[in-house]
């Protein structure tokens, strides 16, 4: 359980004595095999590479981004930068030239490790624009061999360079390693800058480890524990478990062979520990329903029995209530025909704690994943917190709530119901931003701009963004993202943006979930050609119909909600993209940039209209832009009045 050490590389070497030589830090999948590397082999690697970089001119206090899927060798950099003194700044995978763009030239990163060649052609093209950058370095030969600028190299070059440069240097690297200290800057953490640029966040070697020391208290983590390794490696959640958490306390993290393959490279893993945001557990639960609709008879017959007493049971326990003799009967039962394949189905068989964050997470769905054995809980942090400072105690979970705060953690609601917190974990401020800095940083609190409320058992409870809680023209507060999340709790809904501020009432523009639609479609005799195709046939907005309906249903039985029911939507014809800046590489809408971007369709469900002609520019991921042009019917919705 944990480390005194001051810094990631110092706990690193400690880690390469402690360990025997067959304990695993990290596991890839690459062409269908698993390949192991011990705390040796990590450390041997992480040693090569920094000696290689210094070879190369990489300095203490430069920097040194990674972009590409979750491999070894990219966590390996990230530690040898440390371990040199410098500083990582992860990028998104996905991310397209100009926020690439934005961020290497704001951090002025010097070095770049790029996974593979689609990566590195996203930095070449960069390479004239920023001046900063002198080197890319990459993982994956294939498609490289004509690559010869001077300064590419691959990454085994470099750890040849290294092995090279350590003897004419002998002891350097373990020098640089013992100069660390623990206010040195561990990361550059870019937000996903839903109002504008991302900002980067410094957080320190001791914001990072006082964090993960404090969430080992409240949970129990074990050297033992397997983590999966695949989200994006620039989000905070990332950087916490599959660098700062494995190190501190050893256990093994898994790389899959790619983010299409996850599922499948879990069963064979099986997973102790597991951190989802909400839309993975929400597609996880949509495939299985799915399946279910085209299971057999029998299946679903028994699939949906067993399911309904497993509720049962959840119910009772989250309200700490006796289970009946007859529910536990026929929950064994359950266990044995539904709920223990399941969780072997999902790879989730030996999971002792799953998390939730950065967005609400649907009651049914988080109850439906407890139920079936599956300890999942919300927690809350953000990256000025170097993630997670609330959590769920395992004799405490709550459907509403995002927990209780960590050991240490003092939260309280300021003016306006904003959310403030005091941590260690907090961050030291914006890199190159003291504005934005001064603005969050307030006497000794962070300011979050989240809007939340604290129960009387100490949880809290988030409502939404401080600023976009607002009335509707007749008082009732409106909170757009408390109900565009009630609208993805529909299988069939993939996101939701609602409208509102100052209006008379409530409107709505949905995308339909791809996968669980098109399978209703199917399942129909409906046909269809594409997204946009599907989206506007008239038995789709029917479907929709009904989930808005329940939604309105929901908020009537919240008596300062009745009024924020939605009166007016429309389905979209494209899925919100971050290539098109409408939501962020974290699925965070940007609503000042849709406002202006969608205005004529958010004046046509303001007004009598039953449809609006649109054309869109849609961005690839290689800059190409193209244009579209679709017609959107309008429907009105029931809204439920209170009867006297």
């Amino acid at each position: 359980m944990g480390n005194t050490h001051s810094t990631l590389p110092q706990i690193l070497l400690d880690n390469v004595r402690k360990y025997r030589q067959d304990k695993v830090a990290i596991r890839e999948k690459d062409q269908g095999i698993w390949q192991s590397y011990s705390w040796a082999d990590y450390y041997g690697n992480t040693k090569k590479f920094a000696l290689g970089l210094a070879s190369l001119g990489f300095k203490r206090g430069d920097r040194l981004s990674v972009i590409g899927d979750n491999r070894p060798q990219l966590y390996w950099a990230q530690v040898a930068a440390l371990c040199l003194g410098g500083i990582p700044v992860p990028l998104y995978q996905d991310a397209i030239e100009k926020e690439l763009e934005y961020i290497i030239e704001h951090s002025e990163a010097k070095f770049i490790v790029a996974e593979d060649q689609e990566q590195v052609d996203k930095m070449l093209a960069l390479k004239e624009k920023v001046p900063s950058m002198e080197m890319i370095i990459y993982d994956d030969p294939r498609g490289m061999r004509h690559y010869n600028q001077p300064f590419i190299k691959s990454f085994s070059e470099v750890q040849a360079l290294g092995l090279k440069f350590e003897e004419d240097h002998p002891g350097f690297f373990e020098q640089e390693v013992q100069k660390g200290k623990a206010e040195d800057t561990v990361l550059i953490a870019y937000t996903s800058g839903t109002t504008g640029n991302p900002k980067g966040v410094v957080l320190t070697h001791s914001n990072l480890l006082t964090n993960v020391r404090l969430i080992s208290k409240a949970e129990e983590y074990w050297d033992s524990d397997q983590v999966m390794a695949y989200l994006p490696m620039a989000w905070i959640g990332d950087s916490i478990y599959s660098l700062a958490m494995l190190l501190d306390i050893g256990f093994t993290i898994n790389c899959p062979e790619a983010a299409t393959t996850v599922m499948r490279d879990m069963r064979e893993v099986g997973p102790t520990v597991i951190f989802c945001p909400p839309r993975i557990w929400e597609n996880i639960l949509t495939t299985i329903r799915v399946k279910m609709e085209d299971a057999a008879w029998i299946k679903q017959k028994m699939y949906a029995f067993f399911i309904n007493v497993a509720q049962q049971v959840s119910s009772n326990q989250l309200r700490r209530q006796r289970v009946s003799l007859r529910l536990r009967l026929l929950y064994a039962l359950g266990e044995f025909f539904v709920y223990g394949p399941l969780r072997d189905n999902l790879g989730m068989r030996k999971i002792r704690y799953a998390y939730t964050a950065g967005a609400a997470l649907g009651p049914e769905v988080f109850q439906f994943y407890r139920s079936i054995g599956i300890n999942l809980k919300q927690v809350y942090g953000l990256t000025e917190t170097s993630a997670m400072c609330t959590y769920q105690p395992d004799d405490e979970v709550k459907l509403e709530t995002v927990g209780i705060p960590l050991p240490a953690i003092e939260i309280k609601i300021g003016e306006g119901g904003e959310v403030l917190i005091k941590s260690p974990g907090v961050f030291q401020g914006y890199y190159k931003n003291p504005e934005a800095t001064s603005e969050a940083l307030k006497d000794g609190f962070l300011y979050t701009g989240d809007a939340g409320i604290i129960d009387k058992d100490n949880h809290l409870i988030i409502i939404d963004r401080a600023k976009d809680v607002s009335t509707l023209a007749n008082g009732t507060i409106f909170a757009p993202q408390f109900i565009e999340n009630k609208l993805k709790f529909s299988p069939y809904i993939k996101e939701a943006i609602t409208l509102g501020q100052g209006k008379e009432y409530v409107t709505a523009m949905v995308n339909i979930d791809m996968q669980s639609v098109g399978n209703w479609a199917e399942r129909k005799n409906i046909g269809y050609t594409s997204y946009a195709d599907l989206s506007q046939k008239p038995e789709v907005y029917d479907l929709i119909f009904n989930e808005v309906k329940e939604v309105n249903a929901s908020l009537y039985n919240e008596e300062q909600l009745r009024g924020a029911q939605i009166k007016r939507y429309l389905i979209l014809h494209k899925e919100l993209d971050p290539d098109d800046a409408e939501v962020t590489r974290t699925r965070k809408i940007r609503r000042g940039f849709i406002a202006k971007k969608y205005a004529e369709l958010i004046d046509a469900l303001y007004s009598d209209k039953k449809d609006v002609e649109v054309e869109t520019k849609i961005t690839y991921e290689d800059g190409r832009t193209t244009n579209i042009r679709a017609s959107l019917k309008i429907r009105e919705v029931e809204i439920f009045q209170v009867t006297q």
